[in-house]
């Protein structure tokens, strides 16, 4: 929904900062629903406030002040989100565990077109700090700490810039900035990944393989492209698998509904992402299971992330809640 139009355009001079804005919005809170919740509520503020706008900042800074304001209401430390790595260990492929948490733990996907724009270069960047694991990262961080992080980091705002925003001293944002950098080196840091790059004929070819081999169910295919380490994580499912032998009992045994599917490639979260579709039970065409997020690490797929929340996912990515014989891919 875009913000109320009228009082004489002021709309329209927001609604450019929108995709900018859910980006930040999305590094901050983890979820892409809290994001654009957050961005729309900014723009609402800013547009009810305007005439108090007085210039004495930036409108992309002031926009800033109050995105950054919303997020922190919205990010007490109680409610930080992770991904299923975060919070216990790797189970056995053959004892699967069934229990699941709500939403609101879970770091969640986000469609690249909402949060990534401009010349090729810029975008490519914007893929590294969107990425899953940096966005998973940062959740570890105190609310504030993460603001600093982002700002000066991913943004490149000065510490004069930030501090005037954040309404403190430019000692403590570089203090807080020292604090976020060693809680994150603590923590292992962000794991290296390739950069992921539409145009790389060798990265489309090992997906295209991916794709084949998960259609058919080709265990020892898939097993090949995979890392010797490689890990399979379901939010809301609490638990998660790793390394291909696990794998591969994985796929024997609680993931065999998967022979079948159809993968439809999306674009999420700066990575190369599916919308995977199983046999629907009527026997009528395919339906939703979930949104597939994968990271390659030295030209083999170490993580595979399958969200599914289906319900809000799929119309998030303007996906059809159903595949008949004609639009799925073959």
């Amino acid at each position: 929904m875009s913000v109320v139009q009228g009082r004489g355009g002021v709309a329209e001079q927001l609604e450019p900062f929108r995709r900018e804005l859910t980006a930040y919005c999305y590094r901050m809170l983890g979820s892409a629903f809290e994001a654009e919740d957050a961005v729309q509520e900014t723009l609402v503020r800013a547009w009810s406030k305007f005439d108090g706008f007085e210039g004495r900042s930036t409108l992309r800074t002031w926009l800033y002040r109050i995105a950054t304001n919303i997020c922190l209401d919205m990010a007490p430390a109680a409610q930080r989100r992770a991904r299923p790595m975060d919070l216990s260990s790797p189970i056995s492929a053959t004892s699967p565990d069934p229990a699941q948490l709500e939403e609101n733990v879970w770091v969640g996907p986000i469609p690249d077109a909402r949060v990534l724009s401009g010349d090729p270069a810029e975008v490519a960047e914007g893929r590294e700090t969107i990425r899953l694991a940096f966005v998973s990262a940062l959740q570890k961080l105190p609310a504030r700490q993460r603001a600093v992080l982002i700002l000066r980091e991913v943004l490149a705002w000065s510490a004069a810039e930030t501090a005037e925003l954040l309404e403190t001293s430019v000692a403590s944002v570089n203090s807080a900035l020292q604090r976020a950098r060693a809680t994150l080196a603590a923590g292992g840091g962000v794991p290296d990944t390739d950069v992921f790059n539409p145009l790389d004929e060798t990265q489309q070819a090992l997906l295209a393989r991916y794709v084949r081999a998960f259609e058919t169910l080709d265990i020892e295919g898939l097993q090949r492209l995979l890392h010797e380490d490689a890990v399979l994580n379901m939010p809301p499912y609490q638990m998660w698998v790793r390394g291909v032998v696990e794998l591969g009992d994985w796929w024997l045994g609680a993931g065999c509904g998967c022979r079948g599917s159809r993968m439809i490639p999306v674009e999420a979260n700066g990575t190369p992402a599916f919308a995977q579709y199983r046999p629907a039970e009527d026997g009528n065409g395919w339906t939703p299971w979930g949104i597939t997020l994968l990271e390659i690490t030295n030209g083999r797929i170490s993580t595979m992330t399958n969200h599914m929340d289906t319900d809000r996912l799929f119309p998030l990515w303007g996906l059809p809640m159903r595949l008949t014989a004609g639009t799925a891919s073959s």
